[in-house]
């Protein structure tokens, strides 16, 4: 799956699995931050989002990875998480 697509599938997503009715696919960024001054997402979504990204794509994001804050900085890294891990 190209890149960009599987960007598209993760922000629709995270619209859906998160229930961000006052939010779009087209408006998220990929590169723009999750959390805080980004889309302002918490550990409770980053949470339903690693459940909804196992769902769809039986890749699994541990809390305790180290590396797990990095992955959900923003969709372009949880895409290539999740492209690396399908590969």
């Amino acid at each position: 799956m190209a890149e960009e697509a599987l960007e598209q599938e993760i922000k629709e997503l995270i619209v859906d699995a998160l229930m961000l009715d006052d939010v779009t696919p087209g408006e998220i960024d990929a590169e723009a931050p999750l959390f805080v001054e980004g889309l302002g997402l918490d550990s409770i979504d980053a949470l339903e989002l690693a459940i909804a990204i196992d769902k769809k794509y039986g890749v699994k994001i541990k809390a305790e990875d180290e590396n797990t804050r990095e992955i959900f900085r923003n969709v372009k890294n949880l895409a290539a998480h999740v492209a690396a891990q399908r590969a």
